[in-house]
Protein backbone atom coordinates (compact mmCIF):
# COMPACT_ATOMS: atom_id res chain seq x y z
CA UNK A 1 0.00 0.00 0.00
CA UNK A 2 1.16 3.62 -0.84
CA UNK A 3 0.48 6.62 1.04
CA UNK A 4 0.32 10.18 -0.02
CA UNK A 5 -0.16 12.66 2.08
CA UNK A 6 -0.78 16.67 1.89
CA UNK A 7 -3.28 16.41 -0.97
CA UNK A 8 -4.35 19.80 -1.63
CA UNK A 9 -7.30 20.64 -3.26
CA UNK A 10 -10.31 23.64 -3.58
CA UNK A 11 -13.61 23.15 -0.93
CA UNK A 12 -15.50 22.26 -4.72
CA UNK A 13 -12.77 19.80 -5.59
CA UNK A 14 -14.85 16.17 -6.41
CA UNK A 15 -13.68 12.67 -6.20
CA UNK A 16 -12.44 12.40 -9.28
CA UNK A 17 -9.56 15.12 -9.23
CA UNK A 18 -8.73 13.40 -6.10
CA UNK A 19 -7.81 10.38 -7.93
CA UNK A 20 -6.17 12.70 -10.21
CA UNK A 21 -3.82 14.55 -8.23
CA UNK A 22 -2.75 10.81 -6.28
CA UNK A 23 -2.30 9.64 -10.36
CA UNK A 24 -0.05 12.70 -10.92
CA UNK A 25 2.16 12.75 -8.01
CA UNK A 26 2.73 9.23 -8.42
CA UNK A 27 3.43 10.00 -12.19
CA UNK A 28 0.92 6.82 -13.16
CA UNK A 29 -2.34 7.03 -14.88
CA UNK A 30 -5.14 6.91 -12.88
CA UNK A 31 -6.47 3.62 -14.31
CA UNK A 32 -3.17 2.08 -12.70
CA UNK A 33 -4.63 2.78 -9.49
CA UNK A 34 -6.92 -0.06 -7.81
CA UNK A 35 -8.28 1.43 -4.91
CA UNK A 36 -8.25 4.97 -3.14
CA UNK A 37 -8.66 5.29 0.58
CA UNK A 38 -8.79 8.17 2.57
CA UNK A 39 -7.17 8.27 5.71
CA UNK A 40 -7.30 11.93 6.75
CA UNK A 41 -8.57 15.11 5.69
CA UNK A 42 -8.39 18.05 7.35
CA UNK A 43 -9.29 22.16 6.71
CA UNK A 44 -6.22 24.19 5.99
CA UNK A 45 -7.56 28.12 6.82
CA UNK A 46 -3.80 29.64 7.25
CA UNK A 47 -4.05 31.43 3.75
CA UNK A 48 -7.99 32.55 4.63
CA UNK A 49 -10.15 33.01 2.06
CA UNK A 50 -8.19 30.43 0.29
CA UNK A 51 -8.70 27.76 2.42
CA UNK A 52 -7.80 23.97 1.10
CA UNK A 53 -8.83 20.73 1.95
CA UNK A 54 -5.60 18.56 2.53
CA UNK A 55 -5.61 14.71 2.06
CA UNK A 56 -3.71 11.86 3.22
CA UNK A 57 -4.41 8.60 1.19
CA UNK A 58 -3.49 5.22 0.85
CA UNK A 59 -3.55 3.47 -2.51
CA UNK A 60 -3.12 -0.34 -3.94
CA UNK A 61 -1.70 -0.04 -7.80
CA UNK A 62 -0.94 -2.34 -10.65
CA UNK A 63 2.95 -2.69 -10.83
CA UNK A 64 5.91 -2.85 -8.15
CA UNK A 65 5.08 -0.42 -5.99
CA UNK A 66 8.85 0.07 -4.83
CA UNK A 67 9.65 0.78 -8.32
CA UNK A 68 6.56 3.39 -9.00
CA UNK A 69 8.49 5.16 -6.07
CA UNK A 70 11.32 5.08 -7.25
CA UNK A 71 10.39 5.99 -10.32
CA UNK A 72 7.48 9.22 -8.90
CA UNK A 73 10.28 10.63 -6.60
CA UNK A 74 7.85 12.24 -4.77
CA UNK A 75 8.74 13.22 -1.24
CA UNK A 76 5.28 12.88 0.02
CA UNK A 77 4.51 8.98 -0.57
CA UNK A 78 5.79 6.16 1.50
CA UNK A 79 4.91 1.85 1.45
CA UNK A 80 3.15 1.58 4.70
CA UNK A 81 2.28 -1.31 6.51
CA UNK A 82 -1.41 -1.09 9.01
CA UNK A 83 -1.28 -2.52 12.20
CA UNK A 84 -4.58 -3.82 13.43
CA UNK A 85 -6.01 -4.13 17.02
CA UNK A 86 -6.87 -7.64 18.03
CA UNK A 87 -8.55 -8.44 20.97
CA UNK A 88 -7.25 -11.01 23.31
CA UNK A 89 -8.83 -14.08 24.00
CA UNK A 90 -10.19 -15.31 27.21
CA UNK A 91 -9.30 -18.54 29.32
CA UNK A 92 -11.46 -18.09 31.86
CA UNK A 93 -15.36 -18.63 32.11
CA UNK A 94 -15.46 -15.82 34.72
CA UNK A 95 -17.89 -13.17 34.55
CA UNK A 96 -16.42 -9.87 35.12
CA UNK A 97 -18.45 -6.36 36.37
CA UNK A 98 -18.37 -3.42 34.80
CA UNK A 99 -19.78 -0.18 36.64
CA UNK A 100 -20.91 1.97 34.11
CA UNK A 101 -22.18 2.40 30.80
CA UNK A 102 -20.23 5.44 29.32
CA UNK A 103 -17.02 5.35 26.59
CA UNK A 104 -15.10 3.45 28.90
CA UNK A 105 -17.39 1.19 30.76
CA UNK A 106 -19.23 0.24 26.65
CA UNK A 107 -16.11 -0.26 25.44
CA UNK A 108 -14.73 -2.18 28.13
CA UNK A 109 -17.71 -4.51 28.04
CA UNK A 110 -17.08 -4.91 24.20
CA UNK A 111 -13.14 -6.21 24.78
CA UNK A 112 -14.74 -8.53 27.43
CA UNK A 113 -17.64 -9.87 25.43
CA UNK A 114 -15.46 -10.23 22.62
CA UNK A 115 -13.03 -12.21 24.48
CA UNK A 116 -15.79 -14.70 25.43
CA UNK A 117 -16.21 -13.57 29.47
CA UNK A 118 -19.85 -12.16 29.03
CA UNK A 119 -19.58 -9.04 31.45
CA UNK A 120 -22.53 -7.82 33.63
CA UNK A 121 -22.73 -4.56 33.02
CA UNK A 122 -24.32 -2.09 36.00
CA UNK A 123 -25.80 1.55 34.99
CA UNK A 124 -27.15 3.32 38.07
CA UNK A 125 -29.22 5.18 34.90
CA UNK A 126 -31.92 4.03 32.35
CA UNK A 127 -31.91 2.95 28.68
CA UNK A 128 -30.72 6.18 25.54
CA UNK A 129 -34.77 6.20 24.95
CA UNK A 130 -36.35 6.40 28.00
CA UNK A 131 -32.95 8.85 28.93
CA UNK A 132 -33.63 11.46 25.76
CA UNK A 133 -37.12 11.36 26.80
CA UNK A 134 -36.56 12.88 30.51
CA UNK A 135 -33.93 14.70 29.01
CA UNK A 136 -36.37 16.99 26.94
CA UNK A 137 -38.26 17.20 29.86
CA UNK A 138 -35.94 18.46 31.70
CA UNK A 139 -34.87 21.67 29.23
CA UNK A 140 -38.49 22.04 28.84
CA UNK A 141 -39.87 22.34 32.06
CA UNK A 142 -37.03 21.92 34.46
CA UNK A 143 -38.00 18.91 36.04
CA UNK A 144 -34.85 16.83 36.99
CA UNK A 145 -34.23 13.31 37.64
CA UNK A 146 -31.32 12.31 39.16
CA UNK A 147 -31.27 9.16 37.40
CA UNK A 148 -31.51 10.07 33.74
CA UNK A 149 -30.38 13.11 32.84
CA UNK A 150 -27.43 14.27 30.47
CA UNK A 151 -24.78 13.09 32.90
CA UNK A 152 -26.01 9.60 34.05
CA UNK A 153 -27.89 6.95 31.66
CA UNK A 154 -26.61 4.69 28.90
CA UNK A 155 -23.62 5.99 26.61
CA UNK A 156 -22.45 7.88 29.60
CA UNK A 157 -22.14 12.40 29.16
CA UNK A 158 -20.66 12.13 26.15
CA UNK A 159 -23.67 10.84 24.83
CA UNK A 160 -25.13 14.25 25.22
CA UNK A 161 -22.16 16.56 23.44
CA UNK A 162 -21.27 17.10 20.24
CA UNK A 163 -19.87 13.41 20.15
CA UNK A 164 -16.22 14.36 19.18
CA UNK A 165 -14.20 11.71 18.76
CA UNK A 166 -11.11 13.59 18.24
CA UNK A 167 -7.93 12.76 21.11
CA UNK A 168 -4.19 13.97 21.69
CA UNK A 169 -2.87 10.42 21.73
CA UNK A 170 -1.82 8.14 19.15
CA UNK A 171 -2.33 4.89 20.14
CA UNK A 172 -3.60 1.48 17.56
CA UNK A 173 -7.21 1.47 19.24
CA UNK A 174 -8.33 4.61 17.69
CA UNK A 175 -9.08 3.03 14.21
CA UNK A 176 -10.05 0.35 16.00
CA UNK A 177 -13.20 2.20 17.84
CA UNK A 178 -14.31 4.03 15.15
CA UNK A 179 -14.86 1.39 13.06
CA UNK A 180 -17.24 0.05 15.93
CA UNK A 181 -18.45 3.14 15.85
CA UNK A 182 -19.48 2.71 12.19
CA UNK A 183 -20.45 -0.84 12.36
CA UNK A 184 -23.20 0.88 15.53
CA UNK A 185 -24.51 3.28 13.13
CA UNK A 186 -22.12 6.26 12.76
CA UNK A 187 -21.13 8.12 9.25
CA UNK A 188 -17.95 6.07 7.61
CA UNK A 189 -16.63 10.01 7.64
CA UNK A 190 -15.24 9.56 11.22
CA UNK A 191 -12.49 7.07 9.52
CA UNK A 192 -10.60 9.53 7.98
CA UNK A 193 -11.92 13.20 9.19
CA UNK A 194 -9.21 15.21 11.43
CA UNK A 195 -12.08 16.28 13.80
CA UNK A 196 -14.41 13.23 13.90
CA UNK A 197 -17.91 13.64 15.72
CA UNK A 198 -20.95 11.93 15.17
CA UNK A 199 -23.61 13.99 16.60
CA UNK A 200 -25.59 13.66 19.67
CA UNK A 201 -28.62 12.55 17.26
CA UNK A 202 -26.84 9.69 15.92
CA UNK A 203 -25.20 9.04 19.02
CA UNK A 204 -29.00 7.48 20.75
CA UNK A 205 -28.61 4.81 18.01
CA UNK A 206 -25.33 3.85 18.09
CA UNK A 207 -24.86 3.13 21.95
CA UNK A 208 -27.99 1.14 21.56
CA UNK A 209 -26.33 -1.06 18.65
CA UNK A 210 -23.55 -0.95 20.77
CA UNK A 211 -25.46 -2.39 23.74
CA UNK A 212 -27.19 -4.92 21.71
CA UNK A 213 -24.09 -6.15 20.38
CA UNK A 214 -22.69 -7.17 23.64
CA UNK A 215 -25.82 -8.92 24.75
CA UNK A 216 -25.54 -11.23 21.54
CA UNK A 217 -22.15 -12.21 22.52
CA UNK A 218 -23.40 -13.33 26.01
CA UNK A 219 -23.19 -10.03 28.11
CA UNK A 220 -25.51 -8.09 30.44
CA UNK A 221 -26.67 -5.01 30.90
CA UNK A 222 -28.87 -4.24 33.92
CA UNK A 223 -30.23 -0.85 33.91
CA UNK A 224 -31.00 1.31 37.34
CA UNK A 225 -28.23 -0.39 39.23
CA UNK A 226 -26.34 1.72 41.13
CA UNK A 227 -23.46 0.05 43.31
CA UNK A 228 -23.78 1.24 47.00
CA UNK A 229 -21.05 -0.76 48.38
CA UNK A 230 -17.60 -2.91 48.21
CA UNK A 231 -17.15 -6.39 49.49
CA UNK A 232 -13.79 -7.61 50.02
CA UNK A 233 -11.58 -10.06 52.42
CA UNK A 234 -8.26 -9.48 53.11
CA UNK A 235 -7.79 -7.23 49.97
CA UNK A 236 -9.22 -8.71 47.31
CA UNK A 237 -12.98 -7.93 45.75
CA UNK A 238 -15.36 -10.45 46.80
CA UNK A 239 -18.77 -8.81 45.46
CA UNK A 240 -20.84 -5.34 44.75
CA UNK A 241 -23.82 -4.71 46.83
CA UNK A 242 -26.49 -2.58 44.70
CA UNK A 243 -29.91 -1.27 45.17
CA UNK A 244 -31.16 -3.79 43.55
CA UNK A 245 -28.98 -6.49 45.54
CA UNK A 246 -25.59 -8.22 46.19
CA UNK A 247 -23.69 -9.61 43.39
CA UNK A 248 -20.70 -12.00 43.85
CA UNK A 249 -18.11 -10.93 41.63
CA UNK A 250 -13.97 -11.12 41.95
CA UNK A 251 -13.17 -8.32 39.30
CA UNK A 252 -15.03 -5.33 38.43
CA UNK A 253 -14.10 -2.23 36.32
CA UNK A 254 -15.22 0.95 37.66
CA UNK A 255 -15.72 3.15 35.11
CA UNK A 256 -17.93 5.57 36.77
CA UNK A 257 -17.66 9.28 35.46
CA UNK A 258 -16.54 12.17 36.36
CA UNK A 259 -20.07 13.31 37.96
CA UNK A 260 -20.93 9.71 40.08
CA UNK A 261 -20.38 12.21 43.28
CA UNK A 262 -22.02 9.86 45.76
CA UNK A 263 -19.63 6.86 44.28
CA UNK A 264 -16.82 8.99 44.67
CA UNK A 265 -17.30 9.61 48.40
CA UNK A 266 -18.62 5.44 49.26
CA UNK A 267 -15.15 4.58 47.74
CA UNK A 268 -13.40 7.24 49.52
CA UNK A 269 -15.50 6.08 53.10
CA UNK A 270 -14.37 2.63 52.41
CA UNK A 271 -10.27 3.57 52.21
CA UNK A 272 -9.79 3.38 48.20
CA UNK A 273 -6.85 5.04 47.48
CA UNK A 274 -7.72 8.40 45.87
CA UNK A 275 -6.44 11.98 45.63
CA UNK A 276 -7.57 15.56 44.79
CA UNK A 277 -6.68 16.04 40.85
CA UNK A 278 -5.85 19.51 39.16
CA UNK A 279 -9.21 20.03 36.53
CA UNK A 280 -10.76 23.10 35.11
CA UNK A 281 -14.02 25.34 35.78
CA UNK A 282 -15.94 28.24 33.72
CA UNK A 283 -18.23 29.12 31.12
CA UNK A 284 -19.70 28.45 28.21
CA UNK A 285 -18.89 31.41 25.51
CA UNK A 286 -21.92 31.29 22.32
CA UNK A 287 -21.49 33.31 19.09
CA UNK A 288 -23.09 33.71 15.94
CA UNK A 289 -22.12 30.31 13.80
CA UNK A 290 -21.62 32.76 10.96
CA UNK A 291 -19.15 34.79 12.61
CA UNK A 292 -17.03 32.42 13.84
CA UNK A 293 -16.79 30.97 10.27
CA UNK A 294 -15.93 34.49 8.95
CA UNK A 295 -13.22 34.70 11.62
CA UNK A 296 -11.73 31.02 10.95
CA UNK A 297 -12.63 31.02 6.63
CA UNK A 298 -12.42 34.56 5.93
CA UNK A 299 -16.01 34.01 4.39
CA UNK A 300 -19.56 32.45 6.20
CA UNK A 301 -20.29 31.19 2.15
CA UNK A 302 -17.61 28.72 1.56
CA UNK A 303 -18.74 24.97 0.85
CA UNK A 304 -17.12 23.69 4.23
CA UNK A 305 -18.30 22.42 7.40
CA UNK A 306 -19.15 24.82 10.48
CA UNK A 307 -15.78 26.31 11.38
CA UNK A 308 -14.45 25.23 14.91
CA UNK A 309 -11.47 26.95 17.43
CA UNK A 310 -9.58 25.87 19.79
CA UNK A 311 -7.80 28.66 21.87
CA UNK A 312 -5.48 28.58 24.79
CA UNK A 313 -3.65 32.13 27.06
CA UNK A 314 -1.37 31.23 29.70
CA UNK A 315 -1.69 33.92 31.98
CA UNK A 316 0.50 34.32 35.46
CA UNK A 317 -0.77 31.94 37.84
CA UNK A 318 -3.92 30.32 35.42
CA UNK A 319 -4.41 29.09 32.10
CA UNK A 320 -7.54 29.88 30.08
CA UNK A 321 -8.41 27.58 27.25
CA UNK A 322 -11.48 26.23 25.35
CA UNK A 323 -12.58 22.83 25.54
CA UNK A 324 -15.42 20.64 24.33
CA UNK A 325 -16.34 23.49 21.46
CA UNK A 326 -19.71 22.76 19.54
CA UNK A 327 -20.08 24.25 15.85
CA UNK A 328 -23.79 24.69 15.24
CA UNK A 329 -24.78 23.69 18.42
CA UNK A 330 -26.35 24.64 21.97
CA UNK A 331 -25.69 24.90 25.11
CA UNK A 332 -27.94 22.54 27.45
CA UNK A 333 -28.41 21.87 31.28
CA UNK A 334 -26.14 18.86 31.97
CA UNK A 335 -27.08 19.37 36.36
CA UNK A 336 -27.43 15.79 38.21
CA UNK A 337 -27.96 16.99 41.47
CA UNK A 338 -31.59 18.71 43.20
CA UNK A 339 -30.64 21.97 43.50
CA UNK A 340 -27.48 23.01 41.23
CA UNK A 341 -27.16 24.31 37.77
CA UNK A 342 -24.74 22.98 34.97
CA UNK A 343 -23.96 23.72 31.95
CA UNK A 344 -22.37 21.57 28.15
CA UNK A 345 -22.60 21.73 24.97
CA UNK A 346 -24.19 19.29 22.77
CA UNK A 347 -24.52 19.31 18.96
CA UNK A 348 -26.34 17.67 16.37
CA UNK A 349 -24.82 16.10 13.73
CA UNK A 350 -25.37 18.13 10.82
CA UNK A 351 -24.33 20.57 13.01
CA UNK A 352 -26.75 22.77 11.89
CA UNK A 353 -27.45 25.30 14.78
CA UNK A 354 -27.47 29.13 14.59
CA UNK A 355 -24.77 29.41 17.14
CA UNK A 356 -21.54 28.02 18.24
CA UNK A 357 -20.28 27.35 21.37
CA UNK A 358 -17.24 26.26 23.74
CA UNK A 359 -16.47 25.64 27.22
CA UNK A 360 -14.29 28.89 28.27
CA UNK A 361 -12.38 27.15 31.32
CA UNK A 362 -9.67 28.25 34.02
CA UNK A 363 -6.97 25.44 35.39
CA UNK A 364 -7.44 24.79 38.97
CA UNK A 365 -4.83 22.86 41.42
CA UNK A 366 -5.61 21.33 44.87
CA UNK A 367 -4.21 23.92 46.76
CA UNK A 368 -6.54 26.60 44.73
CA UNK A 369 -9.81 24.38 46.40
CA UNK A 370 -11.24 26.43 49.45
CA UNK A 371 -12.12 22.96 50.69
CA UNK A 372 -9.24 20.23 51.74
CA UNK A 373 -9.53 16.64 51.29
CA UNK A 374 -9.44 14.41 48.34
CA UNK A 375 -12.70 15.69 47.67
CA UNK A 376 -12.09 19.14 48.08
CA UNK A 377 -12.75 19.98 44.30
CA UNK A 378 -15.97 18.13 44.49
CA UNK A 379 -17.50 20.05 47.33
CA UNK A 380 -16.41 23.21 45.43
CA UNK A 381 -18.31 22.37 42.03
CA UNK A 382 -21.39 21.13 44.23
CA UNK A 383 -20.85 24.97 45.94
CA UNK A 384 -20.94 26.75 42.69
CA UNK A 385 -23.47 24.94 40.95
CA UNK A 386 -25.74 26.06 44.23
CA UNK A 387 -24.97 29.58 44.02
CA UNK A 388 -25.73 29.35 40.09
CA UNK A 389 -29.08 27.86 41.22
CA UNK A 390 -29.61 30.34 43.81
CA UNK A 391 -29.44 33.46 41.58
CA UNK A 392 -33.02 32.62 39.81
CA UNK A 393 -34.20 29.45 42.43
CA UNK A 394 -34.61 27.45 39.59
CA UNK A 395 -32.46 25.03 36.83
CA UNK A 396 -32.23 28.48 34.97
CA UNK A 397 -29.03 29.21 34.11
CA UNK A 398 -26.93 32.93 35.48
CA UNK A 399 -26.08 34.92 31.86
CA UNK A 400 -24.12 37.74 31.41
CA UNK A 401 -23.19 39.03 27.86
CA UNK A 402 -19.32 39.38 26.98
CA UNK A 403 -19.35 43.49 26.82
CA UNK A 404 -21.43 43.53 29.94
CA UNK A 405 -19.15 41.33 31.97
CA UNK A 406 -15.87 42.89 30.89
CA UNK A 407 -17.59 46.47 32.08
CA UNK A 408 -18.30 44.47 35.31
CA UNK A 409 -22.17 45.49 34.75
CA UNK A 410 -25.55 43.07 35.19
CA UNK A 411 -26.75 42.29 31.69
CA UNK A 412 -30.32 42.96 31.12
CA UNK A 413 -31.26 41.01 28.20
CA UNK A 414 -29.91 39.49 25.14
CA UNK A 415 -28.24 41.34 21.99
CA UNK A 416 -27.57 39.73 18.84
CA UNK A 417 -26.41 36.44 19.86
CA UNK A 418 -29.86 34.56 21.38
CA UNK A 419 -29.30 31.95 23.92
CA UNK A 420 -29.86 28.60 23.73
CA UNK A 421 -29.81 26.94 26.58
CA UNK A 422 -32.87 25.61 27.98
CA UNK A 423 -35.07 26.03 30.55
CA UNK A 424 -34.05 29.39 30.37
CA UNK A 425 -31.03 31.87 31.82
CA UNK A 426 -31.49 34.66 33.99
CA UNK A 427 -29.56 37.51 33.22
CA UNK A 428 -27.06 39.02 36.06
CA UNK A 429 -23.55 39.99 36.59
CA UNK A 430 -21.61 36.38 36.44
CA UNK A 431 -18.80 37.84 39.04
CA UNK A 432 -21.60 37.53 41.58
CA UNK A 433 -21.88 33.75 41.07
CA UNK A 434 -18.44 32.66 39.93
CA UNK A 435 -15.63 32.59 42.31
CA UNK A 436 -12.84 35.41 41.66
CA UNK A 437 -9.94 33.07 40.52
CA UNK A 438 -12.10 31.84 37.65
CA UNK A 439 -14.42 35.23 36.96
CA UNK A 440 -11.35 37.52 36.70
CA UNK A 441 -8.82 35.11 34.99
CA UNK A 442 -11.79 35.00 32.16
CA UNK A 443 -12.10 38.91 32.13
CA UNK A 444 -8.37 39.08 31.88
CA UNK A 445 -8.28 36.33 28.63
CA UNK A 446 -11.10 37.55 26.62
CA UNK A 447 -9.50 40.50 25.34
CA UNK A 448 -6.17 38.29 24.52
CA UNK A 449 -7.81 35.65 22.90
CA UNK A 450 -10.03 37.97 20.63
CA UNK A 451 -6.24 38.67 19.10
CA UNK A 452 -5.61 34.97 18.02
CA UNK A 453 -9.95 34.90 16.82
CA UNK A 454 -10.97 38.22 15.91
CA UNK A 455 -14.81 38.55 17.52
CA UNK A 456 -14.46 36.13 20.25
CA UNK A 457 -14.36 38.99 22.77
CA UNK A 458 -17.43 40.47 21.28
CA UNK A 459 -19.72 42.29 23.12
CA UNK A 460 -22.62 40.48 22.44
CA UNK A 461 -21.22 36.96 22.76
CA UNK A 462 -22.99 35.22 26.13
CA UNK A 463 -21.43 33.69 28.92
CA UNK A 464 -23.79 31.14 30.54
CA UNK A 465 -22.36 29.16 33.96
CA UNK A 466 -21.21 27.24 35.37
CA UNK A 467 -19.24 24.84 33.51
CA UNK A 468 -18.17 22.26 36.52
CA UNK A 469 -17.70 19.08 34.93
CA UNK A 470 -15.17 19.10 32.40
CA UNK A 471 -13.26 16.13 33.67
CA UNK A 472 -13.04 14.54 37.30
CA UNK A 473 -11.99 16.58 40.22
CA UNK A 474 -10.36 13.21 42.06
CA UNK A 475 -8.13 10.72 40.58
CA UNK A 476 -8.74 6.80 41.70
CA UNK A 477 -5.19 5.38 42.08
CA UNK A 478 -4.09 2.16 40.63
CA UNK A 479 -0.68 0.53 40.31
CA UNK A 480 0.88 -1.35 36.98
CA UNK A 481 -1.83 -3.88 36.84
CA UNK A 482 -4.53 -0.86 36.77
CA UNK A 483 -6.20 -1.54 39.99
CA UNK A 484 -6.83 -0.02 42.32
CA UNK A 485 -6.24 -0.97 46.34
CA UNK A 486 -8.32 -3.62 46.57
CA UNK A 487 -6.91 -6.80 44.28
CA UNK A 488 -10.17 -7.62 41.47
CA UNK A 489 -11.09 -3.56 41.49
CA UNK A 490 -10.20 -1.63 37.88
CA UNK A 491 -10.54 2.32 38.36
CA UNK A 492 -11.03 3.43 34.46
CA UNK A 493 -11.90 6.06 32.13
CA UNK A 494 -12.68 9.64 32.81
CA UNK A 495 -14.22 9.53 36.43
CA UNK A 496 -11.48 7.58 37.56
CA UNK A 497 -9.33 10.48 36.30
CA UNK A 498 -7.36 8.81 33.41
CA UNK A 499 -9.32 10.34 30.24
CA UNK A 500 -10.97 13.52 29.05
CA UNK A 501 -12.83 12.97 26.17
CA UNK A 502 -14.73 9.95 24.31
CA UNK A 503 -11.96 8.31 22.84
CA UNK A 504 -9.08 8.57 25.45
CA UNK A 505 -12.04 7.26 27.94
CA UNK A 506 -12.78 4.26 25.43
CA UNK A 507 -9.20 3.64 25.50
CA UNK A 508 -8.40 3.45 28.67
CA UNK A 509 -11.61 1.52 29.36
CA UNK A 510 -9.93 -1.29 26.63
CA UNK A 511 -6.61 -1.25 28.57
CA UNK A 512 -8.56 -1.83 31.87
CA UNK A 513 -10.45 -4.79 30.03
CA UNK A 514 -7.03 -6.33 28.30
CA UNK A 515 -5.37 -6.03 32.14
CA UNK A 516 -8.23 -8.08 33.06
CA UNK A 517 -7.99 -10.41 31.05
CA UNK A 518 -4.60 -10.95 31.55
CA UNK A 519 -4.79 -11.37 35.09
CA UNK A 520 -7.52 -14.30 34.73
CA UNK A 521 -5.03 -15.82 31.95
CA UNK A 522 -2.47 -15.87 34.49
Amino acid sequence: MIRIRDISLSPEHDANQLLYEAAKLLNISGSKIRKLSLVRRSIDARKKPDVRIIYTVDVSVDGSEQKILKQCGCKRTSIVHKTYYEVPKALSDERPVIVGFGPAGMFAALVLALAGLRPIVLERGEDAMTRHEKVARFFATGQLDTRSNVQFGEGGAGTFSDGKLNTGVNNVRIGWILEQFVKAGAAEDILFDAKPHIGTDVLLEVVQNLRRRIISLGGEVRFNTQVAGICAENGVLTGLETNQGHIPCTNAIFAIGHSARDTFSMLHDLGIKMEAKPFSMGVRIEHKQKAIDTAQYGSADLPLPPADYKLVKHLENETVYTFCMCPGGYVVAAASEEGGVVTNGMSYADRGGENANAALLVTLNPEDFPFSGVLGGMQWQRQIEQRAFAVSGSYRAPAQLVGDFLANKASQGAGSVQPTYRPGITWCDLHDVLPAKISNAIAEALPQLDQNLKGFADADAVLTAPETRSSSPVRILRDETRMGSIKGFYPAGEGAGYAGGIMSAAIDGMQSAEALIAALNE
